[in-house]
């Protein structure tokens, strides 16, 4: 299911990461901040477990989350949507992966992957600042699956339908969360209007 996270902070703030004009350090912690405000909804439906605890008045039945979360950045880009996440999570785990496109098949590969040992029993949040063909985010998908992740969530700030179909087409179980679904993407593979090279303007690569 694609949800399109239409939130006037988040609509606020992509728009000053689209801004060609927004330096590392800005583009940086904007990419965190609309990170932060996609979990808030994001996570809306975590179960709870009930839980008895004593407050300095009395004793209290209320909830903790009940599921370990795990967040999947794909690198390298997806790195600058971590530290907004933790922030309200700190408890989250964070796994890694890397992957390349093969330059024969086109099809995406591993050249790195370090998870936790829980993904069967946690909600995966696959990080990723854009959706574009999809090859990468499939991907990701099936290599947490491989190992027994059955919650998973993708998170992306911005998508092509091209990218939408691909993850729907392979993984209809996952759900898609956005913060802007983009028109498309241009003869080079990038979404317009997009944000350009998301892990350029992040690490001042460009």
């Amino acid at each position: 299911m694609l949800i399109v996270l239409e939130h006037p902070l988040i609509t606020h703030k992509l728009t000053q990461l689209r801004r060609k004009e927004t330096g590392t350090k800005d583009f940086r912690e904007i990419l965190n901040e609309i990170a932060g405000l996609m979990a808030y909804e994001i996570t809306r439906d975590i179960p709870l477990n009930k839980v008895e605890i004593e407050s300095p008045v009395s004793k209290c039945s209320t909830f903790e989350i009940a599921n370990n979360i795990v967040l999947v950045p794909v690198l390298r880009a997806g790195l600058g949507m971590v530290y907004g996440i933790t922030n309200l999570i700190p408890t989250a785990k964070i796994g890694h992966i890397g992957m390349y496109r093969d330059p024969e098949t086109l099809e995406p590969k591993n050249y790195f992957a370090k998870f936790p040992n829980n993904l069967s029993e946690s909600m995966v949040m696959i990080l990723d600042p854009m959706l574009a063909t999809g090859g990468s985010a499939s991907g990701a998908i099936q290599a947490v699956k491989d190992l027994g992740a059955k919650a998973i969530k993708i998170v992306c700030v911005v998508g092509a339908p091209e990218g939408v179909q691909r993850i729907e087409k392979d993984h209809p179980d996952v759900d898609i969360f956005l913060a802007s679904l983009d028109e498309k993407l241009n003869d080079h593979g990038y979404i317009v209007p997009g944000l350009g090279d998301a892990g350029d303007r992040l690490f001042g690569t460009k």
